[in-house]
């Protein structure tokens, strides 16, 4: 597919999906890597337009770069992000009591604290991502098991054929003391990578993914 075709794919998309309102967002693409430039008014929505642009297929990379700029209507103070933030994270049946700190300046939240797992971490994030007036979230939970190297790697192989067939022989797997993967190969789509990330993230230990993997698209 050609860069051209490419983008005007993935413009028809952002239009297509109700939840985001892309009059002002730009797309830009060469060689496959493509840029989304300008603003959205919410963060949920810049987010959601991630995740439009990498289910069309022939996106190699995806450089973000939109601003949100919130209306008027939709401006919420600080303190009360952060009440906001505390009072849903606690009613999450995912999050240990107690476990999360929030803070909140100039719309951005941050969380940080201690998990035993990465969904824990993950359901704190997503817990807060649609919270009205935010500009971002910052995730500094960390993870408090840790595991030799060599259990991970042969954890994660273990996940990759249980769940993506085919893909375990394909990828190479570095793990750094202290939980620390790289995640390096070709995959044949998005959805792949993101499966083969979250064995990854699935395996107890894993305190950080860096992925690495190169989607290659099949000509039909």
């Amino acid at each position: 597919m050609n860069d051209i075709q490419l983008r005007q794919d993935i413009i028809e998309e952002l239009d297509f999906e109700p939840g985001i309102d892309a009059r002002s967002i730009g797309v830009s693409v060469a060689d496959g890597v493509v840029t989304l430039n300008g603003h959205v008014p919410s963060y949920s929505q810049k987010v959601d337009a991630e995740k439009v642009v990498w289910r069309i297929k022939g996106v190699k990379a995806l450089a973000q770069e939109l601003e949100v700029r919130l209306p008027e209507d939709a401006k919420v103070n600080d303190d009360e992000i952060a009440t906001r933030a505390a009072r849903i994270i606690a009613w999450s049946a995912s999050v240990p009591p107690d476990a999360i700190h929030v803070k909140v300046a100039r719309g951005w939240v941050t969380l940080s604290g201690t998990v035993d797992w990465h969904f824990q971490r993950f359901a704190a994030e997503a817990a807060v991502r649609r919270l009205t007036g935010i500009h971002g979230v910052i995730n500094n939970v960390q993870l408090r098991q840790a595991v030799k190297p060599e259990n991970v790697r042969d954890k994660i192989k273990e996940a990759l054929r249980r769940h993506v067939d085919g893909e375990a022989s394909r990828i190479r797997i570095d793990v750094a003391s202290p939980g620390e993967v790289t995640l390096e190969g070709d995959v044949g789509d998005y959805e792949e990578r993101r499966a083969i990330e979250r064995a990854a993230w699935a395996i107890p230990g894993v305190r950080a993914v860096h992925d690495k993997l190169n989607i290659q698209w099949h000509s039909v």
